[in-house]
C-alpha cells in the first residue's frame, strides 16, 4: 500500500480531530493532532510562570519543554517532559492563551520541525490535522483537505463537547480565535490553493468521515496508477 500523507486543516469546531482520528483508524494510518502540541507548549509556559503575552519571554523559553506525541489514532497521547498532558492542555486557560503562544515565530519553527519529523517517520502514512499543515508544515502532502462550517454550527458542536457552555459566548470566542489565527504573520490559518474544501455544516460526522476516506482512497488510486 502506498504511503500517503494527508493534511487536514480548518478552524475549531469543524470536526477536524474526530474526522482525522476516524479516517486514520479506518485506513490504518498514523494520526497527529498538531493543535495539541501548541496547547502543550502553552500549558508548559503557564505552568512555569512564563508571561504568554511577552513574545520575547515565550521565544526564549520555547526550546525548553520536551513534547512527545503518540500517533495511534485509537489512543493519541501527548507528554511534556515525560508527564501526561492530555487532560491539562484542554483547560479554558490554555484555550484562551494558545493563540498568543502559537503566534510566536520561534515556537512555530520548533513545533513545525517536530511535526515534519513525525510525518516523515510515519510508516504507511499519516493524517496530520491543524491550521497550517497544507500551507506551511507539509506543503507537499499527497492530499490536502480544508474543513469549514458556519460559526453557528461550530459553536453548537464545541458547546456540546464542553457541556453547559454558552453557545453565543462560544461562537464569539471561536470568531475571535479565527481572527487571531488568520491574521498572525507566521503561518496563518489559510486554505492551501490545492486543498479540497469540505463544508461540514450540514453533514453528520459519519458523512464527513466517509467523504474524507473516499478522497484518500481516490488519491491512493491515483498514486498507484502513476507509479505503474
Amino acid at each position: 500500500m502506498e504511503t500517503v500523507i494527508v493534511a487536514i486543516d480548518g478552524p475549531s469546531g469543524t470536526g477536524k480531530s474526530s474526522t482525522s482520528k476516524a479516517v486514520a483508524a479506518k485506513l490504518g494510518l498514523s494520526y497527529l493532532d498538531t493543535g495539541a502540541q501548541y496547547r502543550a507548549i502553552t500549558w508548559w509556559m503557564i505552568s512555569n510562570g512564563v508571561d504568554v503575552d511577552d513574545a520575547d519571554a515565550v521565544a526564549n523559553a520555547a526550546a525548553k519543554p520536551v513534547i512527545v506525541s503518540g500517533t495511534d489514532p485509537a489512543r493519541p497521547t501527548i507528554t511534556v517532559d515525560g508527564a501526561d498532558a492530555a487532560g491539562p492542555i484542554r483547560t479554558e486557560e490554555v484555550t484562551s492563551k494558545v493563540s498568543a503562544v502559537s503566534a510566536v515565530p520561534e515556537v512555530r519553527t520548533l513545533i513545525t520541525e517536530l511535526q515534519r519529523s513525525i510525518a516523515r517517520g510515519a510508516e504507511g502514512g499519516i493524517v496530520v490535522e491543524g491550521r497550517d499543515i497544507g500551507t506551511t508544515v507539509l506543503p507537499d502532502a499527497d492530499l490536502k483537505i480544508f474543513l469549514t462550517a458556519s460559526p453557528e454550527a461550530r459553536a453548537a458542536r464545541r458547546s456540546g463537547e464542553l457541556k453547559g457552555v454558552d453557545v453565543a459566548a462560544t461562537r464569539q470566542a471561536l470568531i475571535k480565535r479565527d481572527a487571531a489565527d488568520s491574521s498572525r504573520k507566521t503561518s496563518p490559518l489559510a486554505k492551501a490553493d490545492d486543498a479540497v474544501e469540505v463544508d461540514t455544516t450540514d453533514l453528520t460526522l459519519d458523512q464527513v468521515i466517509e467523504c474524507v476516506v473516499t478522497l484518500v482512497e481516490e488519491r491512493r488510486s491515483g498514486m498507484r496508477a502513476a507509479a505503474q
